[in-house]
């Protein structure tokens, strides 16, 4: 049979338990602050999307938002913005704003080259001229390294840089193919593969 507790340890008892449950909420607490600082880091210094298709050359991105913008300038030199959302994209959270600002106050190219967010509608696709007008910025020195964006940086960038990489640098369309889906993060669609295959010949 055990012994009835004192007073006195009755008393030490209640502090014991008071230091834990303050003990274990500073633990949540801390696990917390540090989850929210490890997400406003990520945020603030991973640029969505992100892609190097060649050093120097050519980068790829989703739409970069604040700091990215210093990010892509110094750490990367980018020298032209290359953004492929369209028109009826430049209301959302206020992005094309932003970017324009960014582009004139410190001194980076910008060209739009509007595609359609839908792989089914023809404007998915750079058109003749539009993969004309791309190659000329690409082919300039003055004008590199270049970042493509879109909203997520994938299906119509990856169409983009497919027409560098078969026109511009002449590699093959499976190689090619390779790359963008690397850019898309997903295997290319029917319609995809046909284009990006359709610019070899």
């Amino acid at each position: 049979m055990r012994c009835a507790k004192s007073t006195e340890e009755k008393h030490w008892c209640r502090i014991r338990k008071v230091k834990k449950k303050g003990t274990s909420l500073y633990s949540i607490v801390a696990v917390v602050l540090i989850t929210a600082a490890a997400v406003f880091l990520v945020r603030h210094f991973h640029i969505k999307d992100f892609h190097i298709v060649s050093p120097g050359v050519l980068y790829t991105s989703g739409q970069p938002r604040g700091m990215d913008y210093t990010r892509l300038l110094y750490k990367y030199h980018i020298a032209t913005i290359v953004n492929v959302r369209s028109a009826a994209e430049h209301r959302e959270r206020n992005w094309h704003n932003e970017e324009i600002t960014w582009v004139r106050s410190n001194g980076v190219k910008y060209s739009e080259f509007p595609l359609d967010r839908d792989v089914n509608n023809p404007g998915y696709f750079p058109d003749a001229d539009m993969r004309r007008r791309f190659l000329e910025i690409m082919a300039g020195r003055e004008n590199l390294p270049v970042l493509i964006h879109g909203s997520s940086g994938r299906g119509r960038v990856a169409m983009l840089t497919s027409v560098w990489l078969v026109k511009g640098e002449k590699c093959g369309a499976e190689k090619a193919i390779k790359i963008a889906e690397q850019v898309k993060t997903r295997p290319l669609a029917a319609k995809e593969l046909a284009f990006v295959r359709g610019l070899a010949n």
